[in-house]
């Protein structure tokens, strides 16, 4: 399910009823985390938080006119996904997001790399991925990001 939104408001405006209290939390979440710097946007047909090109002018290096992307949510076809760039790339933040996890009494999450799907929107846990989106600064993720890239 892509969803073609000028907007983060415009997205959740599309969603089907059963999905946009979830979504509509975890964006609430997210912004209520989110270190200065980063900002949300629409992009891949997903509301998307990135480092704009004010602060990283390079942009992405797939589509250096996009801004430095970061996380995203979207409604998928069986799922909601929540992707965080981070714990891709940074081992030490994905163990801290996986003891978090299993501290907090989860089942093990459904992942793939950067991504964490929810089949269930009630079992969604909004305070963990809200503490997982400020545990890194643009500056943290700018150089992380460099880091594992301009060596490509």
């Amino acid at each position: 399910m892509k969803i073609d939104a000028s907007s983060p408001d415009d997205y959740i405006r599309q969603l089907p009823d059963d999905r946009r209290p979830a979504v509509s939390k975890l964006r609430s979440t997210i912004l209520e985390h989110l270190p200065p710097g980063f900002v949300e946007t629409t992009g891949y047909g997903m509301i998307a938080y990135a480092v704009p090109h004010s602060l990283y002018p390079a942009g992405y290096h797939c589509d250096p006119k996009q801004p430095l992307p970061f996380m995203s949510i979207a409604s998928q076809k069986n799922f909601i996904s929540f992707y965080h760039m981070g714990i891709y790339a940074s081992e030490s933040l994905m163990d801290w997001f996986l003891d978090a996890w299993n501290s907090a009494g989860l089942k093990k999450p459904d992942m793939g790399k950067s991504c964490i799907r929810f089949k269930k929107p009630e079992l969604i846990p909004f305070e963990l991925l809200g503490n997982l989106a400020g545990k890194m600064s643009t500056a943290d993720w700018i150089a992380l990001y460099e880091k594992a890239i301009k060596p490509l």
